[in-house]
């Protein structure tokens, strides 16, 4: 079943980690998405990681949806714009959904640092690519949808809630896309668009594999450093979140809140990869720490 046949989807920030997951489970469902992000082949961010938007956009095809690879840096406005001028002109119009992940923020965190001895240009970059680069991505993004009356914009966050997530820039990062969500719900609200935050629960990335030095094969190894880890879900967990939401017909219902993997797959009844349901807030709560899994250790989540 191809249950996003003919919709289009942009996902900012596709590279890697949840945003990959999100493009390949869209592509899965059938949808034609956009994957945006810095690195491409021949060119790779100043991440210094190795995964591209290339790459992504051929999982996507070959999940059985239409990949498309558009290198973006969306903290600037011009390629932005660019890029829904694109979609525009190539899709006569047509917008059904945004998923901002664009991220970039482990580098730049200090764990264990009181705010005013974090190197504040780091803390300032954070806010640029996390927070204001999503303001840009939507602004340019959601006329398209407005334009047809329909429409889904998802923050991708850490967290449901305002709790301190243990470094302040982080935090601010992470809680402000979830007022932004939450203020951009209320504006599209009057032209049937929707908007809504989802976080992960200790999400098991490429990035988070290599800070343990295992595998996707061997990765319950790591619980020897961080037993926590045993309570983590793979980037295709959010991806069938998304999907998920993106094939719900009342989906608008969600506009404004804040929702987590591990909620939706009790919802939509979905599974991990591995056939498993992690359910991170239950975890939580039982060991009593954080709903955010930044909240309890930032160094290794």
């Amino acid at each position: 079943m191809k249950p996003l046949a003919g919709k289009v989807a942009v996902v900012a920030g596709a590279t890697r980690g949840a945003g990959r997951g999100i493009a390949v489970s869209l592509g899965r469902a059938g949808a034609t998405v956009y994957c945006t992000g810095r690195s491409v082949r021949g060119s790779l961010s100043n991440m210094n990681r190795q995964e591209t938007i290339d790459e992504t956009a051929e999982m996507v095809t070959a999940a059985g949806g239409i990949g498309i690879a558009v290198r973006v840096d969306h903290t600037v406005e011009a390629e932005v714009q660019a890029l829904f001028e694109r979609v525009k002109a190539e899709q006569n119009g047509q917008l059904d959904l945004l998923v901002n992940d664009v991220w970039g923020g482990d580098p730049l965190t200090e764990w264990g640092k009181p705010f005013w001895e974090h190197s504040l240009e780091d803390g300032l970059l954070m806010q640029q690519r996390a927070v204001f680069s999503h303001m840009i991505t939507s602004y340019y993004g959601a006329p398209l949808m407005t334009a047809r009356k329909q429409g889904l914009i998802i923050e991708i966050t850490d967290g449901v809630d305002n709790q301190y997530r243990g470094n302040l820039y982080y935090s601010l990062a992470k809680t402000s896309v979830i007022h932004l969500a939450k203020a951009m719900a209320e504006d599209l609200r009057p032209f049937g668009v929707t908007a809504f935050a989802l976080t992960p629960g200790f999400l098991r990335s490429e990035a988070m594999l290599e800070h343990f030095g295992v595998t996707k094969e061997n990765w319950r190894d790591a619980a020897a450093q961080e037993p926590h880890f045993l309570m983590s879900e793979t980037p295709a967990y959010i991806g069938r979140a998304v999907a998920a939401l993106a094939s719900d017909p009342e989906v608008h219902l969600k506009t404004g809140q804040a929702l987590s993997t591990w909620g939706l797959s009790e919802e939509y009844v979905f599974d991990d990869e591995d056939g498993s349901r992690p359910h991170w807030g239950n975890y939580a709560a039982t060991i009593g720490i954080g709903a955010s899994p930044e909240s309890d250790n930032g160094e290794t989540t």
